[in-house]
């Protein structure tokens, strides 16, 4: 493919995740500290060359504010920029465009963006009122699946979309982590293990859910200069968008989250892309519905036709029109706020995703989102 794009000259040159699962006794910055090693491993760099650092705060860290300086000193990094960030599953995807940012500027010529967290066993339990106002536990609005409920029961009123549809989405990325060492969720499921497994908020059961994991996960980016002396393939950075919106229920169309559509469209213009040129996607999968509003965001269906889309598992498989959440997703892998989805995303772009691998693939996409669902992030990753 010749990309006619501006996306930055800025790559991705290095990646590494710790283990995922639960870990008693493990911290955020032990978690952290393993995927760094691993993605030191993984490049080639010397730790001493990393000159700029960026961090994603876990639920289980102590101070947010100041996590980049803890992480920074338990590493033995002192960088020319750092800092930390936080918008939930979006965070990834907005801290690579920022370390894209830096190095495009002259600032720095290795940056390290990392995140690690023990939320399985450090106690968060992800149960409180998911709206900014404190109000929304007043009628019953606990836990992140509320949101995503609400509009999955909005898009099944409009457009017919089943819980059997949602179902297979759940099912593709179970299948493709049976194929994934490092998953966590590794046993196949069907569409009756789906249906019977218990409600958690009508109409999402429990498999519509993402996992709960301790784990790390770290991405280096660095020039494409930089990247020669490296191990690895450079996997560019062909496109990047965000999209917000600042409301959540004053807003009439907020379940339906047009700005993800907005965000995705930015990038597909900033890399001189269309959705017909995605030959693989990871798209963020806190919640089976999720998937189904990437789809459409994305281009990939109409709005109403991501159900059929996804229905039957053929198209969205590792050989189908569309492969998706090729390591299992937020759903099976694990769940790491969707910096897992950019690390499969580049190992897909290496071609070295193994028996996952996509034949042939030359561009990836991979999407985030968080925060209310009021913040949104993807990054079109590519091999040219």
């Amino acid at each position: 493919m010749n990309h006619q794009g501006h996306g930055p000259s800025a790559v991705i040159a290095g990646v590494g995740a710790s283990r995922q699962g639960k870990f008693p006794g493990s911290t955020d910055l032990s978690l952290a500290t393993e995927a760094v090693l691993a993605l030191l491993e993984d490049c080639g760099i010397d730790k001493d060359d990393i000159d700029g650092l960026l961090t994603m705060p876990g639920t289980t860290s102590r101070d947010p504010a100041k996590h980049y300086l803890e992480l920074g000193e338990h590493l033995g990094i002192n960088p020319k920029v750092a800092g930390s960030l936080q918008m939930g599953g979006a965070t990834c995807g907005a801290l690579v465009q920022q370390a894209a940012l830096y190095v495009e500027a002259g600032m720095a010529d290795a940056v390290l963006c990392v995140f690690g967290d023990a939320a399985k066993t450090g106690g968060s339990r992800f149960s409180a009122a998911p709206g900014r106002d404190p109000s929304w536990k007043n009628w019953g609005m606990f836990g992140n699946a509320a949101n995503s409920a609400m509009g999955a029961t909005r898009h099944m009123a409009l457009y017919g979309t089943t819980s059997e549809q949602l179902g297979w989405v759940a099912v593709n990325g179970r299948r493709n982590a049976s194929l994934n060492p490092d998953a966590v969720m590794r046993d196949p499921i069907t569409i009756e293990d789906h249906q019977n497994s218990r409600w958690i908020v009508e109409p999402l059961h429990l498999f519509d859910c993402c996992l709960i994991t301790d784990g790390g996960v770290a991405i280096l980016v660095t020039s494409r200069q930089r990247a020669k002396d490296l191990r690895q393939f450079p996997v560019s950075l062909l496109g990047m968008g965000q999209g917000h919106t600042l409301e959540t229920l004053a807003r009439k169309d907020w379940w339906y989250l047009p700005h993800q559509q907005d965000c995705i469209s930015r990038a597909y213009r900033m890399a001189g892309l269309s959705p017909s040129d995605i030959d693989v996607a990871q798209l963020y999968d806190n919640f089976t519905i999720s998937v189904l509003f990437w789809l459409e965001h994305a281009g990939f269906c109409k709005p109403g036709d991501s159900g059929p889309f996804v229905e039957g598992g053929t198209r969205i498989a590792l050989d189908g029109e569309l492969p998706l959440n090729t390591a299992g997703g937020n759903l099976s892998e694990s769940y790491m706020q969707g910096w897992l989805h950019v690390v499969e995303g580049v190992r897909q772009m290496r071609h070295g995703a193994g028996v996952r691998q996509v034949k042939d693939a030359q561009t990836c996409l991979v999407t985030g989102r968080g925060m209310t669902l009021n913040t949104a992030s993807c990054l079109i990753l590519g091999r040219d």
